[in-house]
């Protein structure tokens, strides 16, 4: 077995101390911070935190077990080994944003915010990719964007790192305003605009007016990134403004953008050949996905890296090592005998917007021998009392993509279902287990199938149905559960 590597320290016992208050045992160093036991790096300071309904102090010492050098805990933390090197504070919530802040005020690069109603974990991935190919990028770690995963993002940042890259989310007024002031960006990104979280906002508007709250953090001289095709484009950008933006930079397919598309067209290969409009420069470049939103997202990365000095041009050259973030739009070849399936896993979540985008891309899929186009669609959650509206309203889109058969997940789903034709509707079920069941039988060699709806509803569950159709019935999905295939 190979030993644990430890990376460099970015926390010592004093620093620690200085940035929350606290008290030491003893000095240690950290070179991570974790909240998750389970997933505790070797080196890293884990952080007890404490709620309602769990208490992180619990598991102290299997963190320390799995090679933690430190623990920063509640004080007094009850039944604790005293020999256990540990940061005592008042608060470990606080303590962990404490840490955060001293993080960010103790580095000196340059710092990116993004959010946006759709796309801004791609654009986030993207972004940290082409600029750690430049020099040392840190970003947030899978969709670490709320309260809790921003202070520990930014805990995360080494002193002498160049660039950061930090998500930012939200489904209520009010939540981006703290998150953006603790991160102080020099460049904040909105993607887009859309109708999601309509459960808790009035009107689009006021979703548009919840995310400008992330330039109320914006560093002096800093800069505003948004969509020039998105309707909402103006009222953000008199927001920016408003906040003390130097400038915006817009980017989309309208002919005012400043990051502008000029042609895109897919490959043979199944990603998309990309020409914009920079600076009065022209950069053609590919991607190795398809859909005009990953167009539109590689414009938004671009726009960011020029903002904070970045090489475009290294950068657009290297867009085609881009992949999909999983659960996101990545590509499934499923085989079996006499079977071949491609699937499209986009199951992370799902709003109007990133369904239209989805199927746009099943759409563009070319299914091989006599195979056909499939949706599998679950419900679209907080949309609020125009819930059944948006879904019935994605009946045009499933026309457009030439989608065969639709099969709908959930009681909000089944409002599309009615509104497709008879011809298109494959199935509709109340959850996607029952679903998951009689998929199986649903689909045919040479198919292309697109799976998405929001994490609430499970539909997760159809990509495990889709992958035993490749594995032996005695064996394991891989999944997180460890279900049998059956």
């Amino acid at each position: 077995m190979m030993a644990a590597v430890q990376n460099d320290p970015i926390w010592s016992a004093a620093d620690a101390a200085a940035a929350t208050g606290g008290t030491n045992s003893g000095e240690w160093q950290a070179s991570g911070i974790s909240i998750d036991s389970r997933t505790v790096g070797v080196g890293d300071l884990f952080v007890a935190l404490q709620g309602p309904n769990f208490d992180g102090h619990k598991f102290v010492e299997n963190a320390m077990e799995r090679g933690a050098s430190a623990a920063m805990i509640n004080r007094p933390a009850v039944g604790l080994s005293q020999s256990i090197p540990h940061l005592a504070v008042d608060d470990t919530y606080k303590a962990l944003r404490d840490l955060g802040e001293f993080s960010r005020n103790r580095n000196a690069g340059k710092i990116i915010a993004i959010t946006g109603s759709v796309g801004k974990t791609s654009v986030k991935e993207s972004i940290a990719h082409l600029l750690g190919k430049q020099d040392k990028t840190v970003a947030t770690t899978g969709n670490l964007n709320n309260d809790i995963g921003v202070p520990l993002s930014l805990a995360r940042l080494p002193a002498d790192t160049r660039y950061g890259v930090f998500e930012l989310g939200m489904n209520h007024a009010g939540e981006l305003r703290g998150l953006s002031r603790l991160v102080r960006p020099h460049v904040a990104v909105i993607t887009t605009v859309e109708a999601v979280h309509l459960e808790f906002f009035d009107s689009v508007e006021a979703i548009a007016d919840a995310k400008s709250e992330i330039f109320e953090g914006l560093e002096p001289g800093g800069t505003a990134i948004l969509n020039r095709d998105n309707p909402h484009f103006v009222r953000l950008a008199k927001a920016a403004a408003k906040s003390g933006a130097e400038r915006v930079i817009s980017f989309g397919q309208d002919a005012a953008a400043d990051v502008r598309v000029l042609q895109s067209k897919p490959t043979d290969e199944g990603g998309t050949e990309v020409t914009i409009a920079i600076e009065a420069s022209e950069l053609s470049y590919r991607l190795a996905m398809p859909g005009q939103h990953r167009v539109l997202n590689s414009l938004a990365a671009l726009a960011a890296i020029q903002a904070v000095g970045g090489d475009i041009v290294r950068a657009a050259s290297e867009m085609d090592e881009l992949t999909p973030v999983y659960g996101r739009g990545n590509r499934l070849q499923i085989t079996a005998p006499g079977l071949s399936v491609d699937v499209i896993d986009d199951s992370y979540n799902a709003s109007p917007a990133s369904v239209r985008a989805a199927l746009d891309v099943l759409g563009q899929s070319r299914p091989e021998r006599s195979g056909r186009r499939i949706a599998i669609l679950g419900d679209m959650l907080e949309l609020g009392p125009s819930s059944p509206d948006l879904h019935a309203g994605l009946a045009s889109a499933v026309a457009s993509a030439g989608v065969d058969h639709l099969f709908a997940v959930g009681p909000m789903m089944r409002h599309l279902f009615d509104a497709v034709s008879d011809d298109r509707r494959g199935g509709w079920s109340q959850s996607a287990g029952q679903l998951a069941s009689i998929v199986g039988n649903a689909v045919h060699d040479g198919d292309v199938i697109l799976v998405k709806g929001s994490a609430g509803v499970d539909i997760a569950e159809i990509i495990d149905a889709l992958r035993c159709l490749g594995t032996d019935p005695t064996e394991t999905v891989n999944d997180a559960e460890g279900r049998r295939c059956v």
